[in-house]
């Protein structure tokens, strides 16, 4: 949902959508999170009490795995922003860089050509002797109208030198200043390519981390939410919709909150909000930008909250105009991001580890968002368009 700066989101506690996983032992790694084992779901199944104490448990695992998860995610996502921005930074210096130097080596050749002429004017000015010699020759001239004619043409060259003269000291002086310019371009193009470098690296760094985490969560939170389903008599399935609906529901909450606040805050100081900036797709490795198949798997998924092709209409008009579809989407202004345009990006954790780069992760958030704000995709449309910045 496209939304300014001051209608941020908090940072919910995450939980992931995966597959249902045969029981395994699964050993407490370095990380601050535990996990709880199957011996230990077991042992609580025979005691009320004791169980509802361990699908909280269960529950804290799952939230403490996603949050480490989530943070590295939104470190990932900003690292590439930002080194998409120093490449930006870098190819406009390169561009400033490489036009000053073609234009300093222009001006050096106009400076040159000056100085041609000027030699080729004093050759021929000079070329029966000295400019004394010259003058007394003219001065001593039988003819009278000889001697006319040759002072007009001894001032005619004179003027034309003089001019020469001046057109090649401003060649020079262009050229010398042009040349200065692009040398200064250059060094800022040679700083802005190691910051560029640098902060590849670091995007590069940040997503290898991030990936990590988020195959790491990923497989422990499998084993959790088939370890809820055991203790509530349930299906993996099951818990990982029931938890993604009470997650973004206090989302929404959080949300309402804020805006409240917002509101009073802004009638305070009589400041009005602004909208959002313009969309970027920042080079998010992993990332699979496919519009169509995004749309298919919409279509495949609306069914569970019992929507219809008129539903999926209203859907493909709301995230077309807010995303495009595209799962790395982002908001300049909000941070907003992916299909949905979830604010903060990090929401749609709650939905599984993998939002980042995962179009159908963004959508299946997307799809609980909507039932719990507005109840149907044309419920969230028809709010997008009764306001102006449009957003749901």
């Amino acid at each position: 949902m496209r939304l300014t700066p001051s209608r941020g989101w908090f940072v919910a506690a995450a939980v992931v959508v995966g597959a249902l996983v045969a029981p395994v032992v699964t050993a407490v790694p370095a990380s601050a999170t535990e996990y709880p084992s199957w011996q230990d779901v077991e042992r609580a199944k025979g005691n009320e009490q004791t169980k509802k104490a361990e699908v909280a448990r269960v529950q804290a695992a799952l939230e403490s795995a996603q949050q480490a998860a989530a943070v590295k995610s939104q470190a990932a996502l900003v690292a590439s922003q930002r080194a998409d921005a120093a490449e930006a930074d870098l190819a406009s210096a390169t561009q400033a860089a490489t036009s000053l130097q073609t234009q300093a080596d222009q001006a050096a050749e106009t400076a040159d050509r000056a100085q041609q002429r000027a030699g080729q004017l004093a050759a021929n000015l000079y070329r029966d002797g000295t400019s004394s010699q010259m003058t007394t020759r003219i001065a001593t001239a039988k003819d009278p109208s000889q001697l006319l004619y040759q002072l007009g043409a001894l001032d005619q060259l004179s003027s034309t030198w003089a001019g020469v003269m001046d057109d090649a000291s401003v060649a020079a002086k262009t050229a010398s200043s042009l040349h200065d310019q692009a040398a200064r371009a250059e060094d800022e193009r040679a700083a802005l390519a190691d910051a560029a470098e640098t902060k590849a690296s670091a995007a590069k760094d940040a997503e290898a981390a991030a990936n990590a985490a988020v195959e790491d969560t990923q497989q422990h939170s499998d084993e959790l939410y088939a370890q809820l389903a055991s203790l509530k008599d349930t299906t993996a399935k099951t818990e990982q919709r029931y938890q993604l609906g009470v997650q973004v529901a206090a989302q929404k909450a959080e949300q309402q909150r804020k805006r409240e606040a917002a509101a009073v805050a802004a009638a305070a100081t009589a400041a009005p909000s602004t909208g959002g900036g313009g969309s970027s797709y920042p080079s998010t490795g992993g990332v699979v930008v496919d519009p169509a198949g995004a749309q298919a798997y919409a279509r495949s998924a609306i069914g569970a909250y019992g929507w219809g092709s008129d539903q999926f209409s209203c859907l493909v008009s709301l995230w077309t105009q807010e995303s495009g579809w595209r799962a790395n989407a982002l908001n300049v202004s909000s941070g907003a991001y992916g299909i949905p345009q979830s604010l903060p990006a990090e929401k749609m954790s709650v939905a599984g580890a993998d939002w980042r780069t995962n179009a159908a992760t963004q959508i299946n958030w997307g799809l609980a968002y909507i039932h719990d704000a507005y109840g149907s995709p044309c419920g969230a449309w028809n709010h997008e368009m009764s306001v102006n910045p449009h957003w749901y």
